[in-house]
């Protein structure tokens, strides 16, 4: 599946978000939603307020960009996957490839969405950001997966594979940030997305996938 490549003034909006988005969840996770206001996450993505304004209605608002991200990277992985592959395994492969920490950067990226889940654990308007945002993710997935089944897929099907894989993922971020258990390893979030994808599809993903 392919999609039209975007314009540059398109890129550039997407890039002021990000930015801004990075900025909320580095400042929700030190100061917390209540420490933290509009004016400071403007001030730290380097913009006016009116242009925070102008992409977000709420300072809870701003870290949708960056938690999209990484339901944008596993679908890219999934629709990658070999024509012919197994859905369970395509699925578990793709959820690992996104989960997985071949660097730095990647342990940050998932240190940092410890800080917002835990920050939403006390706010309900940021939990609620969360939760569009993996909704929103479950939306997207669902042509993937249509895609991969093939043209006899049943819509019933398609929706159930859709919302296993989100809630696979989404569980796993949720509990991990709930531990201390490292960004590798056992009790990890690929570890615990693999767990969760096994048991939600009945146990047919191969233990190799984890």
């Amino acid at each position: 599946m392919s999609t039209p490549p975007l314009s540059l003034t398109e890129r550039r909006k997407l890039a002021t978000q990000l930015e801004i988005a990075r900025a909320a969840a580095e400042l929700f996770t030190a100061h917390g939603t209540d420490g933290t206001t509009a004016e400071a996450i403007a001030g730290r993505a380097g913009v006016a307020l009116r242009t925070f304004y102008r992409y977000f209605r709420t300072k809870q608002d701003a870290v949708g960009p960056l938690l999209a991200v990484g339901g944008d990277r596993w679908r890219a992985h999934l629709a990658a996957a070999e024509p012919g592959a197994p859905l369970p395994d395509a699925l578990g492969s793709a959820i690992s490839e996104a989960l997985a920490v071949p660097d730095e950067a990647a342990a940050d990226g998932l240190r940092q969405a410890r800080g917002l889940l835990r920050a939403a654990a006390g706010d309900p308007a940021l939990r609620a950001v969360w939760y569009r945002v993996n909704q929103e993710s479950e939306d997207k997935l669902r042509p993937v997966v249509a895609e991969l089944l093939g043209a006899g897929a049943r819509p019933l099907d398609v929706r159930l594979a859709a919302a296993a894989a989100t809630d696979a993922i989404r569980i796993a971020l949720e509990t991990w940030a709930e531990t201390e258990a490292d960004v590798t390893g056992p009790d990890s979030p690929a570890d615990l997305a693999a767990r969760c994808l096994r048991r939600l599809l009945g146990g047919r993903l191969p233990d190799g996938t984890g």
